[in-house]
């Protein structure tokens, strides 16, 4: 709705009548009768698929928001960086700091370099500039790109981000048109498109030594757990096979990455696979306090040369370890041994380490068990997110130098201080995975997928990340999976294409609404194949001196996003309910300030939203529920870093379903490409006589009502009454039928952009002891970790815009 130069959502009716909403006990309760017309995010979400969908958004236009995550659009690259890799919390930047101030609106970009793209779009081109490398500015180093400008008949540029004026080498030289374009303009992605890749020259390389194709290396933990679990056979069986998927670069007909295994305890085992073997030879380390790799020969293996004896090698393992009774693990060694073999054969890489137990063997970086729930809470809650030793950071540090990247498969039965054994992984751009109490016949199916997404996804080595901004602003702040050792540059051992790296902006100096504000992204890293390349990202951001204008281009999914990982952030240095009460007061800021000098006059008992942020106050209240910042008692502390983490590092798209997860009632005749339709996430919307799917990207939940038709039940689960169906964690082996039916659903969410682990499937029945689990995620409702319902949060926001205005 537009009101001039407002656009405002009153909470009273539908229509958005304006009748006063006065704040007082009589009001509350009806709000609770009237909670089905405050914003609803299934409407929102349907407005925008309906409005914004069928049409392809042509980035050539300057600050243009995008469609929402939740709307399935094509993108057409005329100039600026798709959202798919850049997406904003505004897309109109103040003109002055005191305005930003004012507003209290957070200037950040969430940036995925290394996004996957859907088919129908084109991948970023390559372009080949020689010996001479790509074109930059001679004074700050930004990369040629459509902003900047050519003058004197096309024989210099003036840089879009400082001004500088740069000669262009001849051989870049190319005469301009009558417009001042150039007439190689759309020839050339880096004059025309918004992202596109250079080819690095050996200047952009390590020590000026073009690198080696990377390495996986595949760290299997063979303690007591690990084998009778049987999850060291089942991944020895898996990796026979997943070894033929290896990532690999554009038409080449095999992956150029090589392997290599360890399987360890208390002690390292490793192995060489050399081709010229007719059986695979074992090499024992027990000295662990000081780490070396016993053989370099025949470690690092080509595939297709050495498959014979991997295969065997991968046969024996299981029957080798079959009658351990070792149970104690080491860990920091583990990956100390990774690095030096990484070093040894001067090539970057990744370490696939399967880990099911706190390391309390005698060894560098051992651990002692310091679970402690009584300190949530309390001021000492943060010590439960900190590493217990600075150890690991310094063997991250070490790691990020040789570009060794850690992805980190969990398998507890217990505590394992993940917010310890988690520092390396997520300094070095890694993963964790994490499966508490594995069982093979309910947990392969999604272990297995995520290990096969793990393996194959594509993957930038030994990155560097640097993002430039035109005068006025500059990054200051940075969160996501990465080690800094400067103000300025990310540097990532790995970078797939899932992460994201959050960066916010601060002004400087003023802006001009003429020239707006320029970001560019430039991605250094080592390709799957060995080449060095350059990824840049550019955008093009409007500036604004009218407030009016700041809160009509923001968008909600991406600051939900941004303050979500500031608060995690912020719960390592200070108790949660500090960084719960300052999330809830810069959140009523930015509501106050839009109300006092954007809204039409009204009466001071009415809530008004700006038209783009009616879902703030539903969103900041899911992010304020999580497990993170008010945890329900069945959180462990191990779920609670884990979480911390994965966040980090998630998208808008990851972060808008984790936080509001979908609900969608379960029809039998769902067709192969579109699911039913959503419903408004709470209690009241579910009837015991249907089913309904809820998904948050890490887990499925499916309610089965009490009065559910028996027929129904009979063709999905196989029995013939509610009584028997078994409300636990399915196994989709086990269950074939089930599988079956909700393949179509599967199949449909696996392909959402927001999935990147694979979920586990829940049956949860009405009115059993599980249903708990599930209504903790019914976030409109009222939590029984004391989380407040939509309808009460609302008025506690509206008491605090309310006494922020008087």
């Amino acid at each position: 709705m537009s009101l001039g130069q407002n656009s405002n959502v009153c909470l009273r009716s539908p229509f958005h009548c304006v009748r006063d909403f006065l704040f007082c006990s009589t009001w509350k309760s009806s709000l609770q009768i009237i909670a089905w017309c405050f914003p609803s995010q299934i409407q929102v979400i349907e407005d925008d698929r309906n409005n914004r969908g069928s049409e392809p958004f042509v980035t050539g236009v300057r600050g243009q928001v995008p469609p929402l995550v939740t709307t399935n659009f094509l993108v057409k690259d005329q100039g600026n960086a798709s959202p798919r890799y850049i997406r904003c919390t505004s897309y109109n930047i103040p003109c002055t700091s005191d305005m930003a101030k004012q507003s209290q609106v957070p200037l950040a970009a969430i940036i995925k370099p290394l996004a996957t793209l859907p088919p129908e779009e084109t991948l970023p081109y390559l372009v080949d500039h020689g010996e001479s490398g790509p074109v930059r500015c001679n004074r700050c180093k930004a990369y040629m790109c459509p902003f900047m400008q050519f003058i004197e008949g096309g024989r210099r540029f003036q840089c879009c981000f400082c001004s500088c004026v740069t000669e262009v080498p001849p051989h870049y030289f190319q005469h301009l048109d009558h417009t001042g374009k150039r007439v190689d303009f759309y020839d050339r992605p880096e004059l025309s498109l918004g992202s596109y890749e250079f080819l690095a020259t050996v200047d952009y390389c390590k020590n000026n030594k073009f690198p080696s194709p990377p390495a996986f290396i595949f760290m299997i933990d063979v303690s007591y757990n690990a084998v009778k679990s049987g999850l060291v056979r089942l991944i020895c069986e898996e990796l026979k096979s997943l070894l033929d998927y290896l990532p690999r670069e554009g038409n080449m007909e095999e992956s150029a990455i090589r392997v290599g295994f360890v399987t360890y305890n208390k002690v390292l085992h490793f192995y060489n696979v050399k081709s010229s073997l007719a059986q695979p030879q074992m090499m024992v380390v027990s000295d662990v306090a000081d780490m070396f790799v016993p053989l370099l020969d025949g470690f690092l293996v080509n595939v297709n040369e050495s498959r014979t004896v991997i295969a065997s090698l991968l046969d024996q393992i299981p029957e080798m370890f079959a009658d351990t009774r070792e149970t104690e693990t080491v860990f920091a060694p583990v990956i100390q041994a990774g690095l030096e073999a990484l070093k040894a054969a001067e090539c970057a890489g990744k370490l696939f380490v399967f880990h099911t137990s706190l390391p309390i063997a005698e060894a560098p970086g051992k651990l002692k068990n310091r679970d402690d729930r009584k300190l949530i809470n309390t001021d000492k809650e943060k010590t439960l997110f900190q590493p217990q030793t600075s150890f690991y950071n310094n063997l991250a540090k070490d790691c990020v130098a040789q570009g060794c990247c850690v992805d980190l498969f969990l398998f507890p039965n217990q505590y394992l201080d993940v917010a310890t054994l988690g520092v390396v992984p997520y300094q070095t751009g890694g993963s964790i995975y994490k499966y508490a109490y594995f069982q093979l016949e309910t947990d392969q199916y999604r272990f297995l997928n995520d290990l096969r997404r793990d393996v194959q996804k594509e993957v930038g080595f030994d990155a560097v990340m640097r993002v430039r901004t035109s005068t006025g602003i500059r990054a200051t702040d940075f969160f996501g999976a990465f080690y800094m050792s400067n103000t300025t540059d990310v540097e990532m051992a790995g970078l797939d294409c899932d992460k994201t790296i959050t960066v916010e902006f601060k002004h400087d100096d003023k802006l001009s609404e003429d020239s707006g504000a320029l970001l560019q992204c430039a991605l250094l890293y080592t390709s799957c194949a060995g080449q060095r390349r350059l990824r840049i990202h550019n955008l093009s951001l409007n500036c604004c001196t009218q407030l009016a204008d700041l809160y009509r281009n923001c968008e909600t999914d991406t600051l939900i996003n941004y303050l979500a990982k500031y608060a995690y952030r912020g719960v390592l240095s200070s108790p949660v309910k500090t960084v719960r009460d300052a999330l809830i007061n810069q959140c009523a800021q930015i509501l106050a300030c839009y109300r006092k000098n954007c809204a039409s006059p009204s009466s001071a008992g009415q809530l008004i939203l700006p038209e783009c942020m009616k879902l703030l106050p539903v969103y900041l209240n899911c992010v304020l529920k999580s497990d993170v910042l008010q945890p329900g008692p069945e959180v462990t502390t191990d779920d609670r870093a884990y979480i911390r983490q994965l966040v980090t590092s998630m998208d808008v798209a990851e972060t808008n379903v984790f936080f509001y997860p979908r609900l969608l009632p379960l029809v039998t005749d769902v067709d192969s490409d579109s699911l039913p339709a959503a419903i408004r996430n709470s209690e009241e919307r579910l009837s015991k006589g249907d089913i309904y799917l809820l998904e948050n990207g890490l887990n499925i939940f499916v309610w089965v009502g009490v009065s559910v038709q028996q027929s129904l039940i009979q063709n999905l689960f196989g029995v013939s009454s509610f009584s028997q169906i078994s409300n636990a964690l399915v196994s989709w082996v086990a269950s074939p039928k089930t599988f079956f039916f909700f393949q179509t659903y599967y199949n449909i969410l696996l392909y959402e952009p927001y999935i990147w682990y694979f979920p586990s499937l829940i049956i949860v029945k009405q009115e059993d002891k599980l249903e708990m689990l599930f209504k903790h995620f019914l976030v409109e409702d009222k939590s029984l970790s004391g989380g407040a319902s939509y309808v009460d949060f609302l008025c506690h926001m509206h008491k605090e815009i309310r006494q922020l205005l008087s």
